[in-house]
């Protein structure tokens, strides 16, 4: 337990870019983000305003207490956000594991 306490997680960019460490877990997650195809880039319109993003950096460390690599993910700053502005709509598809099961047993017994 005393591993954990003597890395300390940079609560801020202007932190964080100072270890080559944690700029190359943010190079990975920006690869990772560009590779999904995660945004388009396009102009934005004049009469809105973008909504902003933040870094959040945390160490990963294995069962024995080693660091097991530094993770950096860029999220947005949803609470920044309007209903009817800037959205209109949420849609988070969720399954659970037992749905599934049943739709594949269903699937079975059809085919």
């Amino acid at each position: 337990m005393s591993t954990l306490t003597i890395h300390n997680d940079p609560l801020y960019y202007k932190d964080a870019i100072k270890d080559s460490g944690w700029v190359q877990a943010m190079n990975t997650e920006l690869q990772a983000l560009e590779n999904n195809n995660t945004w388009i880039l396009t102009l934005l319109p004049t009469n809105k305003k973008a909504i902003g993003c933040r870094w959040i950096f945390k160490t990963k460390y294995n069962s024995d207490g080693s660091v097991d690599r530094k993770k950096a993910r860029l999220v947005v700053l949803g609470c920044n956000q309007t209903y009817g502005e800037d959205y209109a709509e949420t849609f988070a598809p969720v399954a659970k594991m037992t749905t599934i099961r049943t739709l594949l047993v269903v699937a079975a017994l059809l085919n």
